[in-house]
Formats: structure tokens, sequence, C-alpha cells
């Protein structure tokens, strides 16, 4: 579904994202981890159009996106969900909901969307009327993906959705997404600073270091990596 090659991304002097290459198959959880700074958010970013890049190759079903405006790529299946969850505050919930729903095809299906979006988390439904920007951080993260997904997408991107969050509103979210990639069908790109839980969710990961991919392969492979254990799991 999604395939990158040779990407790079700069800020100026600064190398974001040097010679990166993913790949995500259709219905696949794939986990990008790595430290602060390493290039994730960026990725995501120039995934979906709003960065630049200076070099490489973004292919969507075959199809070479990468000089496609960000409007162009969400029209194609593409959500992101991005860090710091960037509510419309002053929305209510439903409203924000509303706003993912922009294609023709997510207008045409959003009362299906909204029954699933309740379903998986049934806060929202009962806060539907309520402003966004009054909601708690764990709430507000539910909105975010809610949101992503009324778009009706192929291809979800969620960037750190545990961050800031209390352990137990994070498992909680993370339960939500792990039953997304079970039972929709939409493949999952996901950013997560938990990085245990994201290595043994995923059905691929990717380890990003100074922006450069430093490790990749199946989740039963990484997990028991030793590199893995000792600078991400404490082991």
């Amino acid at each position: 579904m999604l395939r990158i090659s040779g990407l790079n991304v700069s800020y100026g002097d600064l190398h974001a994202l040097v010679d990166v290459s993913i790949q995500v198959g259709d219905g696949a959880l794939v986990a990008i981890v790595g430290a602060n700074g390493a290039g994730k958010s960026t990725l995501f970013k120039a995934i979906s159009g709003t960065v630049p890049t200076l070099s490489g190759d973004i292919f969507f079903d075959g199809r070479n996106i990468s000089a496609l405006r960000p409007c162009d790529r969400a029209r194609l299946g593409i959500a992101h969900v991005p860090e710091g969850r960037q509510v419309f505050s002053s929305l209510t919930v439903l409203e924000n909901l509303e706003m993912g729903a922009q294609t023709p095809q997510a207008r045409a299906g959003f009362k299906a969307s909204l029954e699933h979006i309740y379903g998986l988390f049934p806060r929202l439904a009962e806060r539907r009327a309520q402003l966004a920007g009054t909601l708690s951080g764990g709430e507000q993260q539910m909105v975010a993906i809610g949101r992503g997904l009324a778009s009706m997408p192929r291809l979800l991107m969620l960037d750190e959705p545990s961050m800031g969050l209390a352990p137990a509103i994070a498992d909680a979210i993370f339960d939500r997404i792990e039953q997304i990639h079970r039972e929709s069908g939409i493949a999952i790109l996901l950013v997560e600073q938990r990085v245990a839980e994201a290595l043994e969710a995923c059905d691929v990961g990717y380890v990003l270091e100074s922006g450069r991919i430093a490790l990749e392969g199946p989740h039963d492979v990484l997990i028991k990596d030793k590199r893995i254990k000792q600078a991400y799991l404490g082991m």
C-alpha cells in the first residue's frame, strides 16, 4: 500500500531524514520507534505532504504521490492524527468528528463511521455536544483518532497517541488502536513512545536513529534484539 524509497528531508542544515525507506502492507500495523528528535514526526509530515522533501519517492497504491498536495493525499485515503491531538477546541465533539469527513465518500458514509467511532469510544457519544477544548487529554485523543476514522482512511497514521496520558488511559487508547487493527482492515502506521507495546502489537517495526533507519523487521525479531532491549526497554 505505502512504499517510501530513499526519502530525504532537511530543515536548513539539519538533516531530519536520511535515505529512509519503509513499507506498509494492506491492513498491516507498522510501528516506528526511536528517541525524541529521531525524525519520526517529520516522517509522518513528509507522508502527509506538510513538509517538503529533498529527494526520494512516496508511493501509495503504486502511485507516486510525492508531488501531490496534502489535501489530495488525504482524498486518496491517508489520515494523519498528529502529535498533541490538535482538536478544534471551540467546536463540539460531534463537529470535530464532522471535520474529518471532508471527501464525498466520507460525507456519504459519515453515519456509519459515527456509529463505529462511538462503538470504539462510548465516551464521545456521551459528550457529543461538549466543546472539545473542555475534555480531558484522553478524551481529546479519542476525538483526534475518531476524526481520523471519520475520513474513512485506508491508512491511519497515529503520532504518539499515548503522549501525556496517565498509564491507565494510555492503556485504554492502545487497546482501541489494536481493536481498529483487528477489526477494520485499515492499515496503521504508528509512532509510539511505549516501545514495548508498539513492538508487541505491530506486524513490522522500524527503529529511527538520527533520521536513519537503524533496525527493521517483524515484531518477534525486534522485541528480542539486544540493542532494542538496552536502548528502549531498559533490559
